[in-house]
């Protein structure tokens, strides 16, 4: 009786063997070789400038980073954020309030440190934005959503934006 189940377990074991060996698509994998995401094609954004001066960036701050791991890398990701040229950016004056709030919120981790950016962002300059209407609807949105966060606060996004039908 042992020996079968013995054998049972061992035949459970293998066939589950070869899903379990299968790169990518597991927790924190960034679903590429080495750890990388595929790279978009720069060519069909919608600022293809801009798209290239943001992988250029988020590559340098890659490279500064490198040999570092979780909340480790995450502070350095963010402080190298802070070295980003907001004139290259798509919204100069939207990178650079980003900039002013991340330095503002640096002493902070994980979701505090979300709402405290969220909280410090000024509002979009919907005048600005190619649908208005649209840009107003999201501010409203983040408005009555700034005390959430995380799961919760996208959930209250969802609500306002996507109201069920």
């Amino acid at each position: 009786m042992k020996s079968l189940v013995a054998l049972a377990s061992i035949i459970i074991a293998m066939t589950a063997l070869p899903a379990s060996a299968q790169q990518g698509g597991g927790p924190g994998s960034s679903g590429g070789p080495g750890g990388q995401r595929g790279q978009r094609d720069c060519s069909q954004a919608a600022d293809p400038t801009a798209c290239a001066a943001h992988r250029e960036a988020r590559q340098k701050a890659a490279e500064a980073c490198k040999g570092k791991a979780g909340p480790e890398r995450k502070q350095c990701m963010r402080e190298q954020a802070q070295n980003v040229d907001c004139s290259k950016a798509r919204n100069p004056e939207q990178c650079a309030a980003r900039k002013q709030a991340y330095d503002q919120c640096k002493g902070q981790q994980g979701p505090a440190f979300k709402q405290c950016v969220q909280q410090k962002m000024p509002p979009a300059d919907c005048s600005k934005a190619a649908d208005a209407a649209r840009c107003e609807q999201h501010q409203k949105a983040r408005e009555a959503c700034k005390d959430k966060v995380g799961p919760e606060h996208r959930s209250c996004l969802r609500d306002i934006l996507a109201p069920a039908k």
